[in-house]
C-alpha cells in the first residue's frame, strides 16, 4: 500500500516536533544521569580524536587535527548514530571537495565561484537526501577554495579526505569498542 506524499510543510513541522521531544527526554534525565552520559560521550569523543589525530600522522597525512575534529563531530551515543554521522562526513567531503576543485579549477580561487560551489554542494546533497551531509560538503567546499594550501587543489582535498576518514573510522572504532563497556557500567536501562 503507497501512502501519498505529504507536504513538505507538515514534515518540516514533523521533524521540528521530533527534534523538541528528544530535547525534552534529555531535560528529563536527573543531573547524576546527565553527568554520566556526558562523561561517557567526552571520553569516546577524546579516545576518538586521539586515535584519528596519531593515525592520520602515522600514515604519513601532515594534518591530523582535521581526524580529530571530525572524530569529534561525528562522536554520537550509539553506533548507529555514529555510522550515519560518518556516512555524512564521507559524503560531504567527498562533495564538497569535487564541487571544490571544479569550481577552483573553473574560476581560479574567486569568491564568486566559491559561492556557487557553496550552493552546488549543498544543494546537491539535499537532492540526495543526505541534508547533513550537506552541512560537511558546505565545511569543504570551503576548506578547499578558501584556506590557503600548498600543492594542487586535488592534493588538498585529497588530503582532507583522507583525514575524514580517518576521523570517521575513528569514531566509530571507539564507539563499537566502548558500548559494551559503557552498558555495564551504566547498565542497559541507563543509555
Amino acid at each position: 500500500m503507497n501512502q501519498a506524499p505529504r507536504p513538505l510543510a507538515e514534515l518540516l513541522r514533523r521533524v521540528e516536533q521530533v527534534g523538541e521531544e528528544v530535547a525534552q527526554l534529555r531535560h528529563a534525565l536527573s543531573r547524576r544521569d546527565r553527568l554520566l552520559t556526558g562523561l561517557a560521550y567526552a571520553l569516546r569523543a577524546v579516545a576518538a580524536a586521539a586515535l584519528g589525530y596519531y593515525g592520520a600522522l602515522a600514515v604519513g597525512l601532515t594534518q591530523g587535527f582535521w581526524a580529530a575534529i571530525t572524530a569529534i563531530s561525528v562522536t554520537q551515543a550509539s553506533y548507529a548514530e555514529v555510522s550515519h554521522s560518518s556516512r555524512d562526513q564521507f559524503v560531504g567531503a567527498i562533495i564538497g571537495g569535487l564541487v571544490g576543485i571544479a569550481a577552483a579549477a573553473l574560476v581560479h580561487n574567486q569568491f564568486p565561484a566559491y559561492a556557487l560551489a557553496l550552493l552546488v554542494g549543498l544543494t546537491l546533497c539535499w537532492m540526495l537526501d543526505l541534508g547533513a551531509a550537506g552541512r560537511v560538503a558546505g565545511v569543504t567546499v570551503t576548506i578547499v577554495m578558501l584556506v590557503p594550501h600548498e600543492g594542487t587543489f586535488l592534493q588538498f582535498a585529497l588530503f582532507r579526505l583522507g583525514e575524514v576518514v580517518m576521523g570517521a573510522v575513528a569514531a566509530l572504532l571507539v564507539t563499537r569498542l566502548s558500548a559494551p563497556i559503557e552498558r555495564r557500567l551504566l547498565g542497559p536501562g541507563d543509555r
